[in-house]
């Protein structure tokens, strides 16, 4: 390691944890190609958007964890009931 890199690293290391890991991830970007990676980001932060204008126009309407997860095992408990039960092996 260079003298310059071994300075810079020691410095690194007399920052605040948070600025630390935020050096580290812009080094480790630089690193890497995000190619696909990027598309996927991409894509994620278009569907984010649409979601977010989907519940700000009104269009969907958010409801309260709770509810949700009372919707969500209400369906789980439905379709248990309607699955073929598993064969048991002798």
């Amino acid at each position: 390691m260079s003298s310059t890199a071994k300075k810079l690293l020691y410095e690194i290391l007399q920052l605040p944890k948070d600025e630390r890991e935020r050096i580290a991830e812009e080094v480790w970007l630089s690193l890497h190609d995000k190619g696909e990676e990027g598309d996927v980001e991409a894509a994620w932060d278009e569907e984010i958007k649409k979601r977010l204008d989907e519940i700000d126009s009104g269009k969907v309407a958010m409801i309260p964890f709770d509810e949700a997860m009372s919707q969500i095992e209400k369906s789980l408990r439905e379709k248990r009931k309607h699955s073929p039960r598993s064969v048991e092996r002798t």
